[in-house]
């Protein structure tokens, strides 16, 4: 039996242009092309004024280089989608890379609540943070087995579990992308395990399912100590944007064939994926508008402190090593708790719990400490009525 994978798309390719004649050319292609392009154009607008705020009132490091790559996402989905649109004969490449970045900010969201409930602790101290909770109950479906919370396996295991989806999901992109170029991905052609979607879709099925399930378990340990920052609206920004975008396409497919018929140009497919980026794009603009609201920077700005310049916090929420410090500790401290380490060294709680490695306690002082020194943009005073730094 031959498994050939279908093209994706015509042979015929449309080489008119919006200007024919010395006229408009406007046909339902183009006039969606413009409407994906205004939308991705007012997304952006929108998402860097929240972006550039932030930055003005960069008061607390930790958590706002989470926030400002939580505000990245609906510019990227915008952007990627845009592109998909205009240039839709490769538009699975441009999925593959746009849904990558649901990865980061679904961990960036983890190591958030992490410093919201570190904020909550008495003398900054990572072990009375949840030290009255109790041995307790996994949720469902694996609510026959218990934990300890202030045990160390606890937060190395809650990280490990959101984090992994930052190493998964961009391999499964570029697995996808080198099989599409050797044309046995066949994304949008039949389900069959004869190609490798379904087997890339496995994969990522997995890796988000035990990521949202390490989000839900920490999230339901450690609701009380996030009550007035908005955990659920925050999280919901995030999950609305993967749950439009994955049933909205699941939609447009099963149309195809059915009331999505092709054309001389387009395939049924072809069609689908446009619509499906056209919705992204409009989609962005008012979940950049619900982002502005759920992420406020009301609550970091300080009458007592000067702007902050913006290239520092740019920087940093762009910078990905504490990524990559909290998986290789997390790796570091499986492996030393593996049947014939020889490695004695125990971490605590705290050292657990800290973002980057460090203790809560540690990590806000180290965070002070930088701020004080740095010659841009802080200065080497502090304000005597507060805690934060003040600006030169």
């Amino acid at each position: 039996m031959n498994h050939t994978c279908p093209s994706d798309n015509t042979e015929n390719v449309d080489q008119s242009s919006f200007w024919s004649s010395g006229n408009l050319n406007w046909d339902q292609h183009r006039i969606g092309w413009a409407i994906a392009g205004g939308c991705a154009v007012l997304t952006v607008i929108i998402s860097m004024i929240s972006v550039l705020r932030h930055c003005r009132h960069y008061t607390k490091p930790n958590e706002q280089r989470q926030i400002l790559r939580i505000l990245y996402m609906p510019p990227v989905y915008a952007v990627i989608s845009f592109f998909s649109y205009r240039y839709f004969r490769s538009y699975t490449y441009y999925s593959l890379i746009e849904v990558s970045y649901e990865a980061v900010t679904l961990s960036a969201f983890l190591l958030l609540l992490i410093e919201f409930v570190a904020a909550t602790a008495t003398d900054g101290d990572a072990t009375k943070a949840i030290e009255r909770k109790d041995k307790r109950p996994l949720p469902l479906p694996f609510c026959c087995w218990r934990y300890r919370p202030t045990k160390p396996y606890f937060m190395y295991t809650v990280k490990w579990s959101v984090l992994q989806y930052v190493i998964i999901r961009p391999a499964v992109s570029i697995a996808g992308i080198v099989c599409q170029i050797y044309n046995v991905l066949c994304e949008s052609g039949p389900y069959s395990i004869y190609f490798a979607n379904v087997y890339l879709e496995v994969v990522d099925f997995v890796s988000i399912s035990v990521a949202l399930y390490g989000l839900l378990l920490f999230y339901g340990l450690t609701k009380e100590e996030l009550v007035g920052r908005r955990p659920l609206a925050k999280f919901l920004c995030i999950k609305l944007i993967v749950v439009f975008t994955f049933y909205q396409s699941f939609i447009f497919s099963a149309l195809e064939g059915r009331v999505i018929k092709a054309t001389e140009y387009w395939t049924a497919g072809n069609i689908a994926d446009g619509l499906n980026a056209l919705a992204i794009c409009i989609e962005m603009v008012f979940f950049s508008l619900l982002m502005m609201w759920a992420y406020t920077v009301d609550e970091y700005k300080m009458v007592t402190t000067k702007t902050t310049g913006i290239w520092r916090p740019l920087w940093e929420s762009i910078n990905y090593w504490d990524f990559l410090t909290e998986i290789w500790g997390s790796f570091k401290f499986f492996f030393n708790r593996s049947p014939g380490s020889s490695s004695g060294k125990k971490a605590d709680f705290a050292q657990a719990f800290g973002v980057g490695g460090r203790s809560v306690e540690d990590g806000d002082r180290s965070t002070e400490e930088s701020m004080r020194l740095a010659p841009y943009p802080y200065s080497n005073t502090h304000n005597a009525d507060s805690a934060s730094p003040v600006l030169s």
